[in-house]
């Protein structure tokens, strides 16, 4: 388990966060430019001190302090990955990934990532880059071998500082999937970014912070909801994040049907396997809300539900609805909300306009 607790001033600047992540995933910090994402990983990282801080790994203290305790960063065994990849320019790709191998300690250790070298080439894609140089590399691709080479130096966390903010779009989804198999590895990470779309799919807890401070936490599907989330992504950005369970997929025409709580969603998922889990992302803005069985539509996606909340903004009401298990918000207009005679308690069909599938955490 790691567990965290920071205060640290910077002229202005004040960060005062706690928190713990007690299983192996990827926890996400995530907030606006300046909230104080780097300060935090920088002192878990010992590459700054704060005035008052512990810090532990498995019970390992690394900062206390109190205790008058600071672990040099080369003993708190972190492969740190930045923005850049901070490649060696006069290495090859080979070379790179072998200095990450060289520094790794003899002898096994149960806590520390253990992935082998012909391993870390298959799992990121990189045996055909091998003999090349940086240089001559997409940044995606440096991206990768920055990942191998921080894998290699067996750590015991795994810190990811923005790792995609320098890419554009097209070599973001180049290295996503490569880091959501690492997730699926259980390798302990702490992922920072301000693109909330690289959370979805990624993250297995979240933390937001904002002006130093923590303002949500939890799973996915909890931080997805807060409020205090919505004051930084925006309305268009808000939703909820569930989790449905493949029960058909016809690879010829892409179409799946997945189990969301009581209810079925129908997609389109060209990659779906029967049984998988997939996260799935309803946007407030794509849902809308019946007080009678919906007929004759053409929308295909219902579910049924129970509003819980009504959160009235100055634009327009934000509906929260029990569906199973889950939650969802729904925004629509507060003439909408009247006509309908909405309140807490009341049943209700979301209609679902569209979804956005993510890889199951």
């Amino acid at each position: 388990m790691l567990s965290v607790a920071v205060q640290s001033r910077r002229g202005m600047f004040e960060l005062d966060v706690g928190f713990s992540m007690n299983e192996p995933g990827v926890l996400a910090i995530f907030g606006r430019s300046g909230c104080g994402k780097t300060t935090l990983v920088n002192v878990i990282a010992g590459l700054i001190t704060a005035q008052r801080a512990q810090v532990t790994l498995a019970g390992e203290r690394w900062v206390d302090s109190d205790a008058g305790v600071n672990l040099p960063p080369e003993r708190r065994r972190i492969g740190y990955v930045f923005q850049e990849p901070r490649l060696f320019p006069h290495m090859s790709v080979r070379g790179n990934l072998l200095y990450g191998a060289n520094r790794a300690p003899s002898g096994e250790d149960a806590k520390a990532v253990s992935i082998g070298f012909d391993e870390a080439l298959q799992l990121l894609g990189l045996e055909p880059l091998m003999q090349r140089r940086p240089a001559q590399l997409s940044g995606g691709e440096r991206q990768r071998v920055a990942l191998g080479r921080a894998l290699l130096s067996r750590p015991r966390l795994l810190l990811l500082d923005e790792p995609l903010a320098s890419l554009d779009a097209a070599r973001r989804e180049e290295v996503l999937p490569y880091l959501e198999k690492l997730r699926e590895r259980r390798i302990p990470m702490l992922y920072v970014s301000h693109q909330f779309d690289e959370l979805l799919r990624l993250a297995t807890q979240v933390i937001v912070l904002e002006k130093g401070r923590i303002v949500a936490e939890g799973d996915v599907a909890q931080v997805s909801r807060a409020p205090a989330l919505r004051a930084i992504v925006g309305p268009d950005a808000i939703g909820a994040v569930i989790e449905g369970e493949v029960l058909e997929a016809d690879p010829r025409s892409g179409a799946a049907t997945l189990r969301v709580g009581a209810g079925v969603l129908h997609v389109i998922d060209a990659h779906a396997v029967v049984g998988a889990r997939v996260r799935v992302q309803l946007l407030a803005r794509d849902l809308i809300l019946a007080t009678i069985e919906p007929r004759g539509l053409s929308v295909r996606n219902s579910l049924r539900g129970i509003v819980q909340d009504i959160v009235h903004e100055p634009d327009a009401d934000l509906v929260e609805v029990q569906v199973g298990e889950y939650k969802v918000l729904a925004r629509i207009t507060q003439a909408a909300t009247a006509a309908l005679s909405l309140q807490a308690g009341s049943n209700v069909w979301v209609l679902v306009k569209a979804v956005s599938l993510r890889p199951h955490g």
